[in-house]
């Protein structure tokens, strides 16, 4: 399992994209020396670099002081990388799990060296877990905290225009990069049992984009919007050995939106079967009913939200061109394999994620079927 800090390090939100060639030679440049000194953390003892994605790099720093994470920033946008980490640190002085930057000797928390950027944070422990280990106890408890964050960014971030046109993706465009995908790809006799398997999956896509071309949702204007993390999921999360979540990382994507929207996307994420079972809807109503504790929206917000969801991932053919033809990129939505499952299922999600918002479930949660 790879550490959290490693994890954070694959976050390219804000990085720019290289080449190979480039990458490999960034790679190879050593890292400025006296460049720890710039933080009152000690003398170090040991600076190790750390495993990172195309753009990053990253270091385990321990020193005197403790251990630390020390990332570069490459090509950042410098205003919102500081932004950034007013937000975390706010919100790490408001008892949440979030990480805050070190601040350098001169107060700076983004310090520049050899015309790069670095950022030092505390090294966190924990471990990452799946949403599908979670009990339901555990997927509330989430869900909670989610909306405790989405609390605290409502009032410690400045004021977010609450009336946002939300644009909707258009099932034609996707149909037609379906068409161009299927055009590269080998047929008949001439291609592998990949191949065959790859123009089967494309023609899957292509026939749901076809059946429900008059399900897409209007580009509504939605009422509670705010800033978000942007990318809640298992992958940024760490957990302590009693299951409490010790840090949330990634908020290299934070960024503003429909609250809802957060919400849905990360129980989706959270709670997927890569298989024929699709979404564990008795966790994603415990991880519901726990946002709704803290952060209540109302059962409207929440099924437009999954509607839109369902809608991007069936227009969103990047995880298709990563999966079967080797693309860069598959997304933040995660693999294909739950559009046609949510597909066959889409009235039964919009009402499973709207459950929490019900008299009935609000007032006895113990008779809820992910509590049973």
């Amino acid at each position: 399992m790879p550490t959290s800090e490693s994890a954070d390090a694959r976050d390219r939100a804000d990085t720019e994209h290289r080449d190979d060639g480039g990458q490999a030679a960034d790679d190879a440049r050593p890292l400025p020396p006296r460049l720890p000194k710039r933080w009152e953390i000690g003398a170090p003892d040991a600076v190790t670099p750390l495993a990172a994605g195309p753009g990053d790099r990253s270091w385990r720093v321990d020193a005197a002081g403790g251990a630390f994470f020390l990332r570069e920033h490459t090509g950042a946008d410098r205003r919102r990388v500081l932004f950034q980490h007013g937000v975390t640190a706010a919100l790490d002085a408001a008892g949440l799990p979030v990480l805050a930057p070190v601040p350098a000797r001169g107060g700076r928390t983004l310090v520049t060296a050899a015309g790069r950027g670095y950022v030092l944070y505390p090294w966190v422990g924990g471990r990452g877990r799946g949403g599908l280990e979670l009990t339901f106890t555990q997927c509330e408890a989430l869900g909670e905290l989610l909306g405790r964050l989405h609390a605290a960014l409502d009032e410690l971030t400045p004021p977010v225009q609450q009336s946002m046109l939300v644009p909707t993706a258009r099932a034609a465009d996707a149909a037609a990069a379906v068409e161009a995908m299927l055009r590269d790809v080998p047929d008949g006799g001439d291609g592998t049992d990949f191949d065959a398997l790859t123009a089967r999956r494309l023609r899957e896509r292509r026939a749901l984009l076809t059946e429900f071309a008059g399900h897409q949702p209007p580009d509504i204007e939605v009422s509670t919007v705010g800033h978000l993390h942007g990318s809640f999921h298992a992958e940024h999360l760490r957990y302590g050995g009693s299951g409490n979540v010790t840090a949330v990382l990634g908020w290299g994507g934070l960024t503003t939106g429909p609250v809802a929207g957060e919400v849905v996307r990360a129980a989706a994420r959270l709670f997927a079967c890569e298989d024929e079972r699709g979404l564990d809807l008795d966790r994603v109503q415990a991880f519901v009913r726990g946002h709704r504790s803290a952060f209540p929206l109302d059962a409207g917000q929440i099924q437009s939200a999954v509607h839109r969801e369902w809608w991007e991932r069936l227009c969103d053919v990047a995880p298709l061109r990563h999966r079967y033809l080797g693309e860069d990129g598959a997304g933040e939505r995660g693999p294909a394999t739950l559009v046609g499952w949510w597909s066959a299922h889409l009235d039964r999600t919009l009402d499973a994620f709207a459950v929490p918002y019900t008299a009935g479930y609000a007032d006895a949660p113990g008779d809820s079927p992910a509590y049973g």
